[in-house]
């Protein structure tokens, strides 16, 4: 099972995650801050009234006042007594605002409970209609008693709120208006980015894969446009490199057949028979050597398009040329399997592999398997296998293994190197095994 991850691969998702965390940090600092605010603002809003009152009640009783309102507050010639719950954050509220306003107070008392209420005239009449009992109000009660003189205490009751914060709501809906003004122009900005990113990415994998590679459009930010100029620029000269070397290379073959000719013209006039078939086949062996090296020179580059291959006909199609040569191969029935290849180009690497397998193994067992959502191409033998340190080393151009292949004869060790590189041209890839019951197991993976 995969690992679940949780930090986006992608430039766009990465940006758009970090953008979003911080947003949310800066929304949770914010609000914190507006909590405090709005807590202290409640905080006062239950004090004041008590205060007021108090102040209103102390200035009435000093004959300060000027008008008839009335005062809500008794006062008292010893500490009265209060019930509830002790509310120590109005006190300390209370006092500041005493002294804000220049009064000292000798002692604040501060106490919360809750009281009935009977219900109000509208609500009385709506249950009698309905033939109901009109429900008792719960309300919350603060009673604040304050010793403004040495014994002497004024006590005052105010109503508090009942009903909870609709705080959250509001800063929920913020923060969602705030991630869609952000994040979408930011995700629109990402994308432009991508894509030209997108297309450089897969141009490469293409020129990788297939060597050759299609132009990137130059669009996006004026950063992304140099970077896919700049590759666009690369594209080209590189092509026009390999187009040279290809034409160096044809060159090449051509000069170098043509005095390969005329040496096999001059030792068909050798009148030593075995001095004439020695000379021969140094010539063949040269024109194998010549076409090995010019197939991996021009690896990656080939005319030949890919199509849908059914790869068990055609291996089995390989192994009757083989049989018709009376070679010692076999093959192993396969169901069918169909991959996009070129087959030309996958008939010459199981050849090779077939070669090997019979001068070297003895015998070549040919199979083909589906496996891991690939198809591979296998040929088994009987030899005496490769070191395992020495596998990856036997897959380098003129890389020969005289003593581990028993190998008096051969060519210039190009075989492997040239079937690796059509597998990588493919898309797919080549790999040697050692087998349990003795021999090598060379397999050509192809993606199904």
């Amino acid at each position: 099972m995969k690992r679940l991850r949780l930090w986006p691969q992608s430039l766009v998702g990465q940006i758009i995650l970090i953008v979003a965390i911080a947003l949310f940090v800066a929304q949770a600092i914010n609000f914190a801050l507006l909590l405090r605010e709005r807590n202290r603002l409640e905080l006062t809003g239950q004090t004041a009234p008590g205060v007021y009152r108090i102040v209103d009640a102390l200035d009435s009783r000093g004959e300060r006042r000027n008008d008839d309102r009335p005062v809500r507050a008794r006062f008292a010639d010893a500490p009265p007594r209060i019930e509830g719950v002790r509310r120590q954050d109005v006190e300390n509220r209370a006092a500041a605002m005493f002294e804000d306003i220049g009064l000292q107070m000798r002692s604040i008392r501060v106490m919360q409970d809750r009281q009935r209420l009977p219900a109000r005239r509208w609500e009385r009449l709506r249950a009698r209609a309905a033939g109901e009992e009109p429900a008792l109000h719960h309300v919350g009660r603060l009673v604040m008693a304050v010793e403004y003189e040495p014994g002497k205490w004024v006590v005052v009751q105010t109503r508090t709120g009942d009903r909870p914060q609709r705080f959250g709501g509001w800063l929920i809906g913020q923060t969602a208006v705030l991630y869609v003004i952000v994040l979408l122009p930011l995700l629109w900005v990402g994308r432009r980015l991508a894509r030209p990113l997108r297309q450089l990415t897969g141009s490469a994998e293409q020129f990788a894969r297939t060597g050759a590679a299609d132009p990137v459009d130059e669009s996006g930010p004026g950063d992304v446009r140099q970077l896919t100029t700049a590759f666009n620029a690369m594209r080209s000269r590189i092509f026009l490199m390999l187009d040279e070397k290809d034409r160096m290379l044809g060159a090449i073959g051509h000069d170098l057949r043509t005095p390969l000719a005329s040496l096999r013209v001059r030792a068909e006039s050798v009148e030593d028979e075995g001095e004439r078939a020695r000379m021969s086949e140094t010539i063949d062996e040269m024109n194998r050597m010549l076409k090995d090296i010019l197939s991996l020179a021009r690896a990656g580059r080939s005319s030949e398009p890919a199509q849908k291959v059914d790869l068990s006909a055609l291996a089995d199609a390989v192994v009757e040329d083989f049989l018709e040569l009376g070679s010692p191969i076999d093959m192993i029935d396969s169901d069918r399997a169909v991959a996009n290849a070129r087959p030309q180009q996958i008939r010459r690497a199981l050849r090779n592999l077939i070669e090997n397998a019979i001068v070297y193994g003895e015998r070549a067992h040919v199979s083909v398997a589906r496996r891991d959502g690939a198809v591979h191409l296998i040929v088994a033998d009987e030899g005496p296998g490769i070191a395992e340190d020495r596998m990856e080393e036997m897959m380098e151009p003129f890389t020969r293994l005289e003593g581990s292949r028993n190998r008096d004869t051969g060519g210039a060790g190009l075989g492997l190197a040239l079937v690796r590189a059509i597998m990588a041209e493919h898309g797919g890839s080549l790999r040697l095994a050692n087998r349990v019951e003795g021999g090598l197991e060379a397999s050509l993976i192809l993606p199904a």
